[in-house]
């Protein structure tokens, strides 16, 4: 069963995460920026769109963030 919140098959390709090539390709102010831009966008569309599963997902990048940039 896919976790489509903390392991997306979809963005795991050529074994290297997504996220990890975004970070390789960003100072770390910018993928800081990225990092919270992605919380406010899925903390936002909530309502509109996929409702729990985006605030799962808005929570595994606050996450991240706490834990791998400051």
């Amino acid at each position: 069963m896919s976790d489509n919140v903390n392991k997306p098959p979809h963005y795991n390709h050529a074994k290297i995460e997504c996220i990890e090539a975004i970070r390789a390709a960003l100072s770390p102010e910018e993928f800081r920026g990225y990092i919270k831009g992605n919380n406010i966008k899925y903390t936002w569309r909530e309502a509109y769109k996929n409702k729990d599963e985006d605030l799962r997902k808005a929570r595994w990048y606050l996450n991240y963030y706490v834990e791998s940039c400051i």
